[in-house]
């Protein structure tokens, strides 16, 4: 999978028949499952560092619950290094920033995208303090409204061993997923960034592995699923 920020493949919009589009769906499917109990609405996809595919994980996912014609909202959390706007299209003149800042609302950051269902809020200006502003009270009521309009709503978040912003996030979600590049990330970085999660008693979904040497060249994206204990 590329890392271009403007090539990044949406491959589950490209070629849904794709085995990679039915990895991507069965791990949809696995999350809606995951919990009986209480519906999952609010998700954040991290990883431990740069690099591993959590954009791209995201927006594949992304697509994946648009096309069960749910309304689905991508959020841009990283406020640091922001992609999302390249692979959807759209401008990130204002977004989350502006938002939290109060000096837009959530109807005027809100931008359609060329995915049917699909919507984004884009980072916005890039902050001098991301982590101040993503742990302000302004963000809990911002996903508290924006859940009366969604469906379901993904949040791309920073990595989470290099700054405390995705910790934030997660305590503000229903769930974590953990997306690990089998060719690069080594086993500390793993368990140090679900510690991390754990620290703010966020609850780690499953864990999505990239990047998987397998006999099938096509099934160069798989992934493991599973509840945290």
């Amino acid at each position: 999978m590329s890392n271009s920020t403007n090539k990044r493949p949406i491959i589950t919009h490209q070629n849904p028949k794709s085995p990679i589009s039915e990895a991507y769906r069965a791990l949809r499917t696995n999350i809606q499952f995951s919990s009986i109990d209480e519906e999952l609405r609010v998700i954040m996809v991290t990883s431990a560092g740069p690099g591993e595919g959590k954009s791209t994980t995201l927006i594949n996912l992304a697509v994946a619950y648009a096309q069960t014609d749910k309304k689905v909202l991508v959020i841009d959390g990283d406020l640091r290094k922001p992609t999302m706007h390249h692979t959807l299209r759209v401008s990130n003149r204002w977004g989350l920033t502006n938002l939290l800042t109060n000096q837009l609302t959530i109807r005027e950051v809100l931008q359609d995208t060329f995915i049917p269902n699909l919507q984004i809020i884009t980072s916005g200006p890039i902050p001098p303090n991301p982590s101040e502003i993503l742990a302000s009270k302004k963000m809990l009521s911002v996903l508290e409204d924006l859940k009366l309009q969604f469906d379901v709503i993904l949040i791309d978040a920073p990595p989470a061993i290099a700054v405390t912003d995705s910790q934030i996030i997660a305590s503000r979600t229903d769930g974590v997923i953990l997306v690990v590049n089998s060719d690069r990330t080594k086993r500390e970085a793993v368990l140090k960034a679900k510690q991390n999660l754990d620290n703010v008693r966020a609850r780690l979904l499953g864990v999505v592995l990239n990047n998987v040497d397998r006999k099938n060249k096509d099934a160069y994206y798989y992934y493991y699923y599973g509840e945290s204990q």
